[in-house]
């Protein structure tokens, strides 16, 4: 399993942007009644993976090359990668299946991913 670029010990790739949003979908099993009763359950054990869209606006070529390098390494793969999202206090595993570069001007680049959390041995 790899480490996603660490911007404090991999000057190559930059932070994202702020703007960042995280989505949260916990695995809840509804059953509803003819009388209107409602039950619920959370289902599995790891029942409320996170997803992540991390962007990273008008970073140089080569702050764009690091990061989709990495990505498609782990397409290559098909491992996920640990990552710690901004202002999170710890890291998980997670996986990304898509991803977009944008050329906004001759040099400069923005790329918009989505994390997904994963839960692995």
């Amino acid at each position: 399993m790899s480490t996603f670029p660490n911007p404090n010990t991999n000057p190559s790739v930059p932070y994202p942007s702020y703007g960042i949003s995280k989505t949260s979908k916990p695995n809840i099993k509804r059953v509803q009644f003819a009388d209107g009763f409602e039950a619920r359950i959370s289902f599995g054990m790891h029942q409320n993976a996170k997803t992540w869209n991390p962007t990273w606006d008008n970073i140089t070529e080569a702050e764009s090359d690091a990061i989709e390098s990495f990505l498609d390494q782990r397409a290559n793969d098909a491992d996920s990668f640990t990552w710690t999202p901004p202002n999170e206090s710890s890291s998980g595993k997670y996986i990304c299946n898509d991803w977009t570069k944008q050329i906004n001007v001759a040099g400069y680049a923005t790329i918009t991913a989505t994390f997904e959390e994963v839960f692995e041995p």
